[in-house]
């Protein structure tokens, strides 16, 4: 869609995002009020149940008058595609904020999780279960204002738009009963908003499995890490809170938002009513007694009289400590802005054969104009701070990687992050569908870069725009081919050579048709070439 453009009474003016539904900021022509339309994309339409919940998400959020939960001002229908208003918020989501570090002290956040619990208080005394509580739907205004957003897969106590078996919400943040099939309730938000409350004080998620039966496994068997908290400075009544939370059994938990929001008032005014009415059981929150201990202490007053098989039983136990502690599993290193891809063989190439790689980490989303300029000091023309960084040389990628202690990702390291360890032919699997990426055959793509963030890859590997948007460079030096050198002779002065330094690029662009090959082929571009859809990302290797 060529903007500015008419939607009825509002003029649409930037394109902010979107995966099944476009959002635009826009103007209230009538009231001369900035705001935020959403609309369903013509592919969305088609889908019955995509169009269903995209309603119900209107009805729902229309009717609500919370101060932390998004304004819904108007929804309808326009040349047969359904949109909604909303108030337009400057700010950052919570995702962000946990990246960027604006999230102040513990106060601070404590104040933060007790608006959120607000909300989903006041959502819930309506009979609506949220169903996708996570950092990217909880906004945080530049005033600080705290707003609960999307109601897309909410779900009223009378209403399902859930196909059999379909679990919906993102993995990340399901809980235990979401992914066993079993019965659910309103509970489900209690446990997510718990998951939430881990990430919003600690910085880092509580479930970061490479794959989905990672994720699933992690969810139904290992429990919130309460050591993180406690090296965050999280006080144990606040630590209790997470821990009842995420529950694996829903009864366990606290049975509504409204007791966790008393619980929070209490710990801010500094009373830690929850340590004292429900303590956290003890093994999960100190560590075994070491056995030696009574030993060394009787051994300091009076010979021991204790059998000796009792100090040989320590020094067993004290050695199979210190062989679990040397043996244990390295933890998956945590870098803000970037996805952890671990040691291992994916399958490479249009053959699909089985190569290995060492761990390394790459960047959730495209180098953006901000986020260059910010590190190289440079100018960028308003409006397009989140688009990514192109028209730059590699040797410019590189200087700026290295600015911010990163590097350019290998060229397998780049196919590795698409694929997974299955070969598959693009971020979503391997159905060929445009419409999941900013490439020219997306009937609802604008032909031009894209912002950052703009089409997302799978659940288990949170990487944006790896197809399309902008084409990407990669490291390591190629030979290009008589065809490759003749095709960009026409293109540059003085035209290019075959020993002149080469790289490759990976991806496609905007203004390429999607293909099966963008997921295993690599295009030969001279070292010293640029153009405007010609960015990069960066990676690392774990320390």
């Amino acid at each position: 869609m060529e903007l500015p453009a008419t939607l009825g009474k509002y003029e649409l003016l930037e394109f902010l995002g979107g995966g099944m539904s476009h959002v635009y900021r826009a103007r209230d022509t009538v009231i001369d009020r900035t705001v935020v339309v959403k609309i369903l994309t013509d592919d969305s339409c088609r889908d019955a149940d995509a169009k269903a919940r995209f309603l119900q998400e209107a009805r729902l959020a229309g009717g609500f008058q919370h101060e932390n939960i998004v304004s819904v001002f108007d929804y309808g229908e326009f040349e047969g595609k359904p949109f909604i208003v909303m108030e337009y918020l400057k700010g950052e989501d919570l995702r962000d904020a946990i990246r960027n570090g604006h999230l102040g002290g513990m106060n601070d956040r404590l104040r933060i999780a007790l608006n959120i619990a607000q909300a989903l208080d006041y959502v819930h005394e309506r009979a609506i279960v949220h169903r996708d509580i996570k950092p990217e739907n909880i906004h945080i205004a530049s005033g600080g204002k705290v707003k609960l957003m999307d109601f897309g897969i909410a779900k009223t106590a009378d209403l399902s738009l859930t196909r059999t078996g379909m679990a919906m919400g993102t993995p990340y943040y399901m809980s235990p009963e979401q992914i066993s099939g079993s019965g659910t309730s309103h509970l489900v938000d209690i446990y997510a908003y718990g998951l939430l409350l881990f990430e919003l004080l600690t910085g880092i998620r509580s479930v970061r499995g490479e794959t989905m039966e990672q994720v699933f496994f992690q969810i139904l068997n290992q429990t919130v890490d309460v050591a993180a908290m406690e090296n965050a400075g999280v006080p144990p009544a606040v630590r209790d809170l997470v821990v009842r939370c995420t529950a694996k059994k829903p009864e366990a938990r606290p049975q509504s938002f409204k007791a966790v929001a008393e619980e929070l008032r209490g710990i801010l005014a500094g009373e830690s009513k929850s340590a004292v009415t429900q303590p956290v059981p003890k093994a999960a929150v100190q560590p075994a007694p070491i056995p030696a201990e009574p030993a060394i202490a009787a051994k300091s007053h009076a010979p021991s009289k204790a059998p000796i098989w009792i100090g040989i039983a320590a020094i067993v136990v004290i050695g199979a400590g210190i062989a679990f502690w040397m043996l244990r599993p390295a933890p998956v290193p945590v870098v803000p802005g970037m996805v952890y891809i671990p040691a291992g063989t994916f399958l490479a190439g249009e053959d699909k054969k089985p190569v290995s790689l060492k761990a390394f980490l790459i960047d959730e989303t495209e180098v953006s104009n901000a986020d260059f300029c910010k590190a190289m000091a440079c100018s960028i023309e308003p409006g397009k701070e989140n688009l990514p960084k192109v028209g730059i040389t590699v040797a410019e990628a590189r200087a700026y990687a290295k600015q911010i202690g990163k590097r350019l990702p290998t060229s397998l390291e780049w196919e590795r992050a698409l694929r997974g360890t299955q070969g598959a032919l693009f971020p979503w699997g391997d159905q060929k569908d445009a419409s999941k990426a900013n490439v020219s055959d997306n009937p609802a793509a604008m032909h031009q870069l894209m912002p950052v963030r703009s089409f997302a890859g799978p659940p288990d590997r949170l990487i944006y725009d790896m197809i399309g948007n902008a084409w990407e460079m990669v490291e390591g030096s190629v030979t290009p081919s008589p065809t490759a050198i003749a095709m960009f002779a026409n293109v540059m002065t003085p035209p290019p050579t075959a020993q002149e330094p080469w790289i490759a690029m990976r991806g496609g662009s905007f203004n390429r048709a999607l293909e099966a090959g963008f997921a295993y082929d690599a295009v030969s571009i001279p070292e010293r070439f640029s153009e405007r859809d010609v960015g990069f990302r960066c990676a690392k290797d774990p320390l």
